[in-house]
């Protein structure tokens, strides 16, 4: 255990008394509390009822603050302009280290949003409608964002990363007729064909859209189509740099983000205007112990909700300098992060475990070549993280000097909601220590009991707070099966848990199908659905399994159809098929071709088993009796040495 360092915690915002004083009442008088927070932003209409919330499966609503008014764009921009005009309220760094970098200040992030939501309005863009953004880590992806929020529009930001099948799937489950895009991504010196990828994408799911917006980032050829594309640069400046924000209700959308599901079919998580914002711009301060000037980076991209949450609206809300990076830790090498930070000046650095594990495997000598000493707080975000890995991003990034918030929280839940504070907690390597104001942790058994002390179980949060999604888009009884039918009355993290004899959390991973891929969430049920869909396959099964950079791998075993041959051709076709149908961050680390699956007589596949020969656990995998193939499985392990 590390101790609180004492000079931090007497200029931090939270001290030990002042935590544990905040938490009893966010748990004991949540409205008194919710409502005095509530008043951190800035309101049209003040709300007068703070919540009215029930976990009821037969009456299941979420609602905060839903009877005032507010702009989520107005919060992030407008009121800051005042005092904060000629601030930086972006730093942007390119893919491309010789490139200089841009800042950004409020008073022109104001006038390019403006541009951009006249744009949107000049294309017949109006409140509710949805607004697809597939783009790369530019400014433009922030004006576009923000642009919406303005005038009511609802954004659906999908990755960049995502394949055309997979960006065509998402257009057309939550009905958007526009899409912002760029002619191309640059990551690592790599070109990803964005707009290109969005064609591909409306041929294959037969989607139909009445506008592209292209922003052209990298200036080479692409093809556009009349009436229907248009260049943000040529339009945007052809609008007025004032746009009237929307008045929104607090329960009124402000944005869509798919996230995988056990089931295949990506979830459209919904998240609202009022009590998103509170939550957003509430935990980016406290947890991150934000003072005024600091420079604050994330490290996440936009697609993901670490990137909406803590470099779009709980930053900007605040009226902090958030940095964006377009580019990858490694290029031109390990050393990129750390040159940033220096160059910058950076006070707090948040990053993700698969990112650390993968720059600590480089060596040390890229950190050290670096003047780090402005960094005040370190942030892991995405999964557990490994204690050897939090070991040296303290001793090595943080010079010993720099407590690491290691967060837990979900694109369902808005916002952190198990955190060490800066100054109020000693910190446990591997721990993500205790619960944020308002969030009521539970353990929980498969019976449904609820375990007391020392425990280890299924994590639930047992009462609402704000950030909370509100649905799943266009499915709200798959919200309310997904989230509150395993354990009724409670909401179902689907990650297991231990707390230890100091209350510590310890989050051990997903209790469902669904691979936590370098801290990006993605359904099993997809892979396996992606997979099939080849003309060779006959039937696949995919699991995750620990791996050294990632923190999971997916692990996919796969029958072919009768009379195919297994090679290694066969299993590289496969790797890249599904890449093809859903992205990158999907393909399988492993192949295992085999000629039948471990199933019970009634036909489940027994994923249990298949986990511990994906690695190497032949001595545990228990019971088989109840299998209709019991032989299958002496079969699958003899020919694991075979797939790769």
């Amino acid at each position: 255990m590390y101790e609180i360092n004492n000079d931090l915690a007497k200029n931090s915002r939270i001290n030990k008394d002042k935590y544990f004083e905040l938490y009893a009442q966010s748990i004991n008088k949540p409205d008194e509390f919710w409502g005095t927070v509530g008043k951190r932003i800035d309101w049209i209409k003040p709300y007068t009822q703070v919540k009215d919330v029930s976990f009821a499966k037969e009456d299941l609503h979420i609602n905060w603050y839903k009877d005032g008014t507010l702009n989520a764009s107005v919060n992030c921009i407008d009121r800051h302009l005042h005092n904060k005009a000629n601030q930086t309220a972006i730093i942007f760094e390119a893919d491309n280290p010789s490139l200089s970098s841009l800042h950004i200040t409020y008073q022109t992030l104001h006038d390019e949003v403006c541009r951009f939501a006249n744009l949107l309005k000049s294309r017949n863009v109006q409140k509710g409608d949805r607004v697809t953004i597939y783009m790369p880590m530019i400014p433009e992806a922030i004006y576009a964002m923000l642009a919406c929020a303005r005038i009511g529009a609802v954004h659906s930001v999908v990755f960049g990363g995502f394949s055309p099948e997979a960006l065509g799937g998402r257009i057309r489950d939550c009905d958007s007729h526009i899409v912002i895009t760029a002619d191309e991504g640059i990551r690592g010196g790599k070109f990803i064909p964005l707009k290109a990828n969005v064609d591909t994408a409306l041929k294959v799911q037969g989607v139909e859209v009445s506008t592209i917006v292209v922003v052209q980032n990298t200036g080479n050829s692409i093809s556009m189509k009349e009436g229907r594309d248009i260049w943000y640069q040529d339009e945007s400046q052809k609008q007025a740099s004032i746009c009237n924000a929307e008045e929104m209700n607090a329960e009124d959308p402000l944005f869509i983000l798919y996230t995988s599901g056990s089931t295949g079919k990506p979830k459209g998580v919904l998240h609202t205007t009022g009590g998103y914002m509170v939550y957003a711009g509430l935990t980016h301060e406290l947890i991150f112990d934000y003072q005024e000037n600091d420079v604050y980076w994330c490290t996440a991209d936009v697609g993901w909700i670490t990137g909406h949450s803590y470099i779009v609206y709980g930053p900007l809300s605040n009226g902090a300098t958030t940095l964006i990076f377009e580019g990858i830790p490694t290029y031109p090498d390990a050393s990129r992060f750390w040159q940033i930070c220096e160059k910058h000046r950076v006070n707090i650095f948040y990053t993700a475990p698969t990112a650390l594990r993968a720059l600590m495997r480089e060596g040390d000598e890229f950190v050290k070549r670096n003047d780090l000493s402005s960094l005040r707080i370190l942030g892991s975000v995405g999964e557990p993280i490994n204690p050897k890995v939090w070991e040296w991003y303290y001793n090595i990034v943080g010079e010993k000097k720099c407590p690491i918030v290691d967060t837990w929280w979900q694109t369902e839940t808005g916002g952190i909601m198990i955190t060490p504070l800066v100054g109020a907690m000693n910190l446990k390597p591997g721990s993500a220590a205790l619960p944020f104001f308002g969030i009521q942790p539970q353990i929980i058994d498969e019976n449904g009991h609820i375990l007391e002390g020392v425990a280890q179980g299924n994590l639930c949060i047992a009462s609402s707070w704000p950030g909370q999604m509100r649905s799943v888009y266009g499915d709200h009884e798959r919200f309310i099966q997904t989230y509150f039918s395993t354990y009724p009355g409670k909401y179902f993290t689907g990650d297991g848990c231990r707390r230890d004899e100091d209350g510590y959390y310890w989050i051990t991973g997903r209790v469902d199908d669904v691979i936590n891929v370098s801290g990006h969430r993605i359904g099993t049920a997809e892979v396996e659905n992606a997979l099939v869909l080849h003309k060779l396959v006959s039937e696949s099964a995919v699991v995750g399994y620990e791996h050294p950079i990632k923190g999971q791998g997916v692990y996919a075993y796969v029958t072919l159809m009768a009379g195919v041959e297994s090679s290694n051709e066969i299993k590289n076709q496969l790797k890249d098929w599904v890449r093809h149908q859903i992205g990158s961050i999907a393909r399988p680390d492993h192949i295992h071709l085999t000629s039948a699956l471990p199933k019970t007589r009634s036909g489940k596949i027994m994923r249990r088993i298949l986990r511990k020969i994906a690695v190497g656990d032949f001595e545990n995998i228990g019971d088989t009796s109840t299998l209709a193939n019991s032989d299958v499985v002496d079969k699958i392990i003899k020919s694991k040495d075979n797939s790769t």
